[in-house]
């Protein structure tokens, strides 16, 4: 008699996400039910083009955040905040977005199986965003404003009903984005020398920040890196010292003109010694060609603002300026790239030619590729 064989839950060596990976380091107990979509574990990809711009001293890495479920880098931030809010018994969550945070509390509300609100910009979302909080039946509405005006409507919503605000002001996504830190410098063996990133509502950089000193103090490292974060230059309020009320870049994801984490990330960048600059549009274009051309990383342009901001400090001399490690080796940076460039199409298709036409014939094709 044959016996029968039951559906079982995947064996217990297999990788379950950030938070079984990192608990001992986040705020969760054996009362937190974990949804998770497994993400994190993401890439840490060594650039020949951009380590040889910066000279022979130099390894430059890229933390490819795109690789999330979802698509970005939220996913670590949104598996804690949904937990959380599980833990709570919450029925419901909400969130302002330019896109990745709808796209990612959405589908883990759909986990959780939980409702999920979504104010956006209206017109100002990549339509590959807008379509992943719909598709995941987010309830997602169009605010005539901007992101900073979608958000203040989300606060006082989650302040006066039982809605629990999922965006960067909740501080367990904080905690769940500092993962990302850890795996570097599992990777590594160290904390990188210079870590270069994209800074929009500047609650990507604070979680980093917190998450290297953490392992400084838990003796996991031994030093810490330079904090380097680029607004776009249409959206620069940190840079510019005041609120920008009506940001423009092409860069939807950091197109915020009053940071929620504003004073976080001042405090990462004078900490760490390091700085937040601005790049151009312009700039932000030619590093999201060069990541695609020279890499094969595809990303969305918030991403690229980190390798633009790269290229641009290293135009002016800035890593040259820096001494070598103290003990002699080569200096590592690290550049944040936060979303897939799936993320995006319309961009992409706007960036290059579409492809030529030739006749259906052998001759035809062959004399286009050179043969």
């Amino acid at each position: 008699m044959r016996k029968s064989h039951k559906a079982t839950k995947p064996q217990s060596h297999k990788y379950k996400g950030v938070i079984e990976r990192y608990r001992q380091y986040l705020p969760v107990s054996s009362k937190t039910p974990i949804v998770t979509l497994l993400e994190g574990n993401t890439p840490l990809i060594y650039s020949c083009y951009l380590s040889k711009t910066l000279g022979k001293n130099f390894e430059v890495y890229l933390k490819y955040e795109g690789l999330n479920p979802t698509g970005s880098f939220k996913d670590r931030g949104m598996t804690m905040a949904i937990s959380k809010a599980c833990e709570q018994k919450a029925k419901a969550v909400a969130c302002a977005s330019t896109g990745n945070t709808s796209a990612s509390a959405a589908a883990y509300s759909v986990r959780a199986g939980i409702k999920c609100i979504v104010l956006i910009p209206k017109g100002a979302i990549a339509l590959g965003k807008l379509s992943q909080a719909l598709i995941h039946n987010a309830q997602v509405l169009a605010v005539d404003g901007n992101f900073d005006d979608a958000l203040s409507l989300v606060r006082e919503i989650t302040e006066k009903y039982p809605i629990v605000l999922v965006n960067s002001l909740n501080p367990y996504r904080i905690e769940g984005q500092k993962t990302a830190s850890f795996e570097i410098c599992d990777c590594l063996g160290c904390a990188p020398d210079f870590q270069v990133m994209p800074v929009g509502n500047a609650g990507n950089i604070t979680a980093y920040w917190k998450g290297y000193k953490l392992y400084y103090a838990k003796k996991k490292i031994t030093g810490l890196p330079k904090m380097l974060g680029f607004q776009a230059a249409g959206s620069a309020p940190i840079v510019r010292g005041h609120p920008i009320k009506n940001p423009e870049t092409i860069a939807t994801a950091i197109r915020i003109g009053n940071p929620a984490s504003w004073k976080h990330a001042e405090q990462a960048r004078d900490e760490s010694g390091g700085l937040i600059d601005m790049v151009s549009d312009k700039e932000i274009t030619q590093a999201y060609k060069i990541l695609a051309a020279r890499d094969g990383v595809f990303v969305e342009p918030a991403s690229a603002a980190s390798v633009a901001g790269l290229l641009k400090l290293s135009g002016k001399g800035y890593f040259k300026q820096r001494p070598r490690s103290s003990t002699g080796r080569t200096q590592r940076v690290v550049c944040i790239l936060t979303g897939h460039g799936l993320k995006d199409p319309d961009r992409a298709i706007k960036s290059i030619k579409p492809p030529k036409t030739v006749k259906s014939n052998l001759k035809a094709v062959l004399k286009e590729i050179g043969y």
